[in-house]
């Protein structure tokens, strides 16, 4: 399925009246204010979020999980999905894929599927987290810290295989989630666990192409709670450090222990050039993978804060870094809530451009405590929607992007197509 563009002018058309009074009176607010919209917009314009290829199905929990109508049962319709979302917001142009939950047999057709949706292949994402049909060795004690040199090196071989399946897509980057660990005292070594996890990541690493990047991801719990190998972003910056330059650390927001700085973290990592990207998502209790920006919106503000930040201070832009969004829709449509998503991602990163730095420098320096806070509040307060919309428009996109998948009934459509019990693959 496809939207075609005449069904997006004509659908704008509606609404451009309304959308162009509120665009306009806020750019004229923010050159009060030294701010150019126009610059705004084409940073968001530059701003390109993956969607991953197990989200495009209905989530779960661990004690059930209850399948939406019209859900992806391919690799092919879930570029599809995908396509659908771009074609909405323009911001949705790369697809990450889960191998093996989706492996790319033909890699020509796929490449060609996903060229004609204007899409592109971002991290290929490995599984060691779970045993797959037909697995040799068992990940229930460990894979690439196991104990059994010959389970360390079956993982070691699936993430290379995965590396294989990247780069015949024009994949750049590994993506790399341990869920190793223990669940009881006494039952690891800490040490010989670390040292495993090192060797067998080396193994990973020196077959990694010379143009692609490895990202080291880290959890504070869950599976395992007593203790896991990578548990925060110390122990990953640690591995990417001695493994080299092309390892990076990737910063899921919910993996982190409860009231955790993200937003220092990442400042942390930026000034050690070590911040590979970021997985996105929100949560009110740990990892529950909720819409972004659903739970603390302005925690997803002050992450961007530190972001925009870090680029203006290592002079590069959002295109150097890779942005995923990494939920779990266990209530929702999978597409909704993705729109949801990028558009929350939008104006967060929207109002983190609007902060006047110059002015935060120097109440920093002053030590003007009230001041500081006034600068960050009036941005986050700032309804900057209005810029969201208009970059999805000039891109080619709907003003309203759920409001078009609505409009369309595309779900409907799909369903149609594919049937009320489909069941997305991967999950």
């Amino acid at each position: 399925m496809r939207i075609e563009k005449s069904q997006i002018d004509q659908y704008n058309d509606g609404l451009f009246s309304r959308h162009n009074n509120q665009f306009i009176f806020l750019k004229e607010q923010l050159a009060e204010q030294g701010v150019q919209a126009d610059e705004i917009i084409a940073e968001l314009a530059r701003f390109q979020v993956a969607i991953p290829s197990w989200a495009l199905g209905t989530g779960g929990t661990r004690f059930g999980r209850f399948s939406g109508s019209g859900e992806p049962g391919s690799l092919e319709q879930k570029i599809e999905d995908v396509g659908l979302l771009h074609a909405l917001n323009r911001s949705s142009g790369s697809i990450s894929l889960h191998i093996p939950w989706d492996i790319p047999k033909q890699a020509d057709s796929i490449i060609d599927l996903a060229s004609s949706f204007d899409l592109q292949f971002d991290a290929v994402n490995s599984n060691t987290f779970q045993d797959q049909k037909g697995q040799e060795l068992s990940y229930k004690f460990g894979s690439l810290s196991h104990t059994d040199a010959q389970v360390r090196r079956q993982a070691v071989a699936h993430n290379l295989e995965v590396i294989q399946y990247g780069e015949a897509l024009g994949s750049k980057a590994l993506s790399i989630w341990l869920s190793d660990g223990s669940c009881f005292p006494g039952q690891s070594n800490f040490v010989r666990a670390f040292q495993n996890t090192l060797e067998s990541l080396q193994a990973i690493y020196e077959g990694l192409p010379n143009d692609w990047k490895m990202f080291v991801e880290y959890k504070a719990y869950e599976p395992n709670f007593y203790s896991t190998v990578i548990q925060d972003w110390g122990s990953s910056l640690l591995f990417c450090q001695k493994l080299g330059p092309k390892a990076d650390v990737l910063v899921d927001l919910g993996h982190h222990l409860p009231n955790a700085n993200i937003e220092q973290i990442v400042a942390t990592l930026m000034m050690e050039g070590r911040l590979a990207g970021f997985h996105f998502n929100d949560s009110k209790y740990g990892d529950d993978d909720l819409t972004v920006g659903s739970i603390r919106p302005y925690m997803l503000f002050l992450i961007f804060n530190e972001l925009v930040e870090g680029m203006q201070r290592a002079g590069n832009s959002s295109d150097a870094y890779a942005w995923m969004i990494d939920a779990s829709h266990n209530v929702k449509d999978p597409l909704e809530d993705l729109l949801q998503s990028v558009e929350a991602i939008l104006i967060a990163y929207a109002q983190a451009l609007l902060i006047d730095r110059p002015k935060l420098a120097v109440a920093r320096q002053e030590n003007d405590v009230v001041r500081a806070q006034q600068i960050l509040q009036n941005a986050f307060r700032t309804d900057v929607r209005p810029l969201v919309r208009e970059m999805m428009r000039r891109s080619g996109g709907a003003l309203d992007p759920i409001g078009l998948f609505r409009d369309l009934q595309l779900r409907t459509q799909l369903t149609q197509e594919r049937g009320a019990v489909s069941v997305a693959t991967g999950l």
